[in-house]
């Protein structure tokens, strides 16, 4: 029987990295995952840092977006110096644009509020735009400037928490498919799994798009659901543009390597494996409306993935109500990447006894727990 002090369940960006932060407060942590580590949306995500680029308001989210960005130029040389792995963060910066004058007006207000909160967001116009990235189309009409909006490597950042994890004394087990979770006056007794059981004191479930029938085995209601995303890459001989760009159907992300990913579309509930002729043409199509001399790009793979969504958009963070050795951390739909480094902190510290006050409103217990069909 093995009884670490904390079991993760969930071997994704999220999972590794609130063991990562774990094993630095020197907890015995094991990560238990389904498949291989980082397989499923941590290894989909094109990596953007996108904290201001996809909010239309103001409110907590922002505030937890905000505060996870800020974490990753140390966190980067953090992971560099303990494990090796650079995680690719690319500071350029990213370019929201708008493609008619309904869509300039709402961003101008949107750069307003983001500024009035201390932010950068500063409007450019079309011949500003040219100036700065050449390559981009004439519909363009202009571009709310995020130089604060980052990326990095998502499958990179998601080895780099796993190898910091080991290297700090703690497990990652591949292949552990939960089959059971045994109850006992109100707490998790017993972790059971393909590879074996476990008797940990406390147990984090970030099992992304499974976290709901993971739940259920404790008797748990959480309506996590799948959003399913598509993306593609192509590879282009010579960068075209440096900035990350954020169109109303599309973004563009360029990587190091010369591959720009194109990303994704959103379809709620659909399990169905696999890459749609249809999610391709609109993804290409939106590409090119931005950028037409990608058509000279080849052609390099595409890839679909499954994000964890909520009811009402928010991540969930914190214990549940139930049983008292159980946390939860999923639901964090687009943002994982973004938010990894701030939930595993925080995390961290809820199971280490501290209150984490920017966790309050996403507390599982918040709201009513809406059932929604779909993953488990």
């Amino acid at each position: 029987m093995n009884k670490p002090d904390v079991v993760v369940i969930g071997g994704g960006v999220i999972g590794c990295a609130i063991a990562y932060y774990l094993t630095k407060r020197g907890a015995r942590v094991t990560v238990l995952e389904r498949d291989r580590i980082g397989d499923h949306a941590s290894s989909a995500a094109a990596g953007m840092l996108g904290a201001q680029v996809e909010t239309s308001f103001p409110g907590p989210m922002v505030d937890l977006c905000l505060a996870s960005r800020r974490m990753f130029p140390d966190l980067q040389q953090e992971l560099l110096q303990l494990t090796g792995l650079d995680i690719e963060w690319n500071s350029a910066g990213m370019l929201r644009l708008a493609m008619d004058e309904r869509e300039s007006g709402e961003l101008q207000q949107r750069g307003e509020w983001q500024r009035e909160i201390g932010e950068k967001a500063e409007w450019w116009s079309q011949e500003q735009l040219i100036q700065s990235e050449p390559a981009l189309s004439s519909e363009v009409k202009g571009a709310l400037h995020l130089p604060g909006d980052t990326q990095v490597s998502a499958p990179r950042l998601t080895r780099a928490f796993a190898r910091g994890l080991h290297i700090l004394g703690g497990k990652g087990v591949e292949g552990a498919f939960v089959t059971g979770l045994r109850v006992e006056r109100g707490r998790v007794k017993e972790v059971e799994t393909s590879a074996g059981s476990y008797r940990p004191e406390q147990v984090v479930l970030a099992a992304g798009v499974w976290t709901r029938s993971v739940a259920r085995m404790a008797g748990v209601s959480l309506p996590v659901f799948p959003v399913k995303g598509e993306s593609l890459s192509v590879q282009v001989s010579e960068p075209l543009f440096r900035k990350t760009l954020f169109g109303p159907g599309a973004y563009l992300v360029p990587k190091p390597d010369g591959q720009v990913i194109v990303g994704a579309t959103e379809r709620e509930n659909d399990t169905s494996p696999g890459v749609t002729l249809e999610g391709l043409h609109r993804l290409s199509r939106e590409a090119l409306r931005m950028v037409p001399e990608l058509s000279g790009g080849n052609w390099e793979r595409s890839w679909a993935g499954f994000r964890p969504g909520s009811p009402d958009g928010l991540p969930y963070l914190g214990r549940v109500k139930e049983l008292s050795n159980l946390y939860v951390a999923s639901g964090h739909f687009r943002n994982g990447i973004l938010l990894s480094p701030v939930t595993g902190r925080g995390m961290a510290d809820l199971l280490a006894g501290l209150e984490v006050p920017e966790f309050h409103p996403f507390s599982p217990e918040r709201g009513e727990r809406v059932t929604q069909s779909g993953w488990g």
